[in-house]
C-alpha cells in the first residue's frame, strides 16, 4: 500500500483475510490483524507529520493509537479489503488532525490553526505553501458535496499516501481516471484555498 513497503510485510491478501473473518466475528481475526497493520499506520502517521508545521503538540505515536481505538469501534463497516481498511484509516487520521487543530484553536481563543503543506500529494504548483489544516477540511467538505469521487480521490492520495495506481485499486477505477479527476480536483482545491 505504501512505496516504503518493507521484507517483512504480510502476504498480499492475508490483512484482507482477516478484515473478511473480523467481518464475519471472527473476534481473533482482529488481534492477528494489529501487528500486520501496525507499521503501515505508523508510517501513514508519518506521513501526515511530515507536512505538518513542526513542534506539533500531536505526536505519531499518539495519532496511530488514537486512529486504532477508533478503527477497532467501526460496528458498521464491513471492510472489503486491505486498501479500504487503510482508506478508512487514513479518513481517521485526518479528522483526530482536524479535532486536534480545532482544539488548539479554540484554546488560542480564534489563532491560527495547525498549518500542513501540500506540495507533496496535490502538486508541485505550490511548493512548501502551508494551508489551514481547518481550511483544508473545510475545502474537501466543499468537494465532497460537489464530487464526492474526487474528495475520495485526494483523501486517499493526500491522507492515505497511495500512489494513482493504488488509488485506482480502492476504488476499482482505472489509473488514467483517477489521474484525471485528481488534478480537476488539485485545480479545484487550489483554487478554493487561494481564495479563503
Amino acid at each position: 500500500m505504501s512505496p516504503n513497503k518493507g521484507d517483512d510485510e504480510p502476504p498480499p491478501g492475508e490483512i484482507t483475510d482477516l478484515l473478511l473473518a473480523w467481518n464475519r466475528g471472527d473476534a481473533q481475526a482482529l488481534d492477528r490483524i494489529v501487528p500486520l497493520v501496525y507499521d503501515e499506520l505508523r508510517r501513514l502517521a508519518d506521513r501526515h507529520f511530515s507536512r505538518e508545521r513542526p513542534g506539533h503538540t500531536l505526536e505519531p505515536t499518539a495519532l496511530v493509537h488514537e486512529a486504532y481505538v477508533r478503527l477497532i469501534d467501526q460496528t458498521r463497516v464491513t471492510w472489503k479489503n486491505r486498501g479500504h481498511f487503510f482508506a478508512v484509516a487514513a479518513q481517521m487520521m485526518r479528522r483526530i488532525l482536524i479535532d486536534h487543530a480545532r482544539s488548539r484553536q479554540a484554546e488560542k481563543r480564534g489563532g491560527g490553526g495547525e498549518k500542513v503543506t501540500l506540495d507533496d500529494q496535490l502538486g508541485a504548483e505550490t511548493p512548501g505553501k502551508a494551508v489551514d489544516v481547518i481550511a483544508l477540511d473545510g475545502a474537501l467538505t466543499r468537494l465532497k458535496a460537489l464530487d464526492a469521487r474526487q474528495a475520495q480521490i485526494v483523501d486517499l492520495r493526500f491522507f492515505a499516501g497511495l500512489t494513482i495506481e493504488e488509488t485506482a485499486d480502492v476504488l476499482e477505477t482505472s489509473p488514467a481516471s483517477v489521474k484525471r479527476e485528481f488534478r480537476s480536483a488539485k485545480a479545484w482545491l487550489f483554487r478554493e484555498l487561494g481564495a479563503s
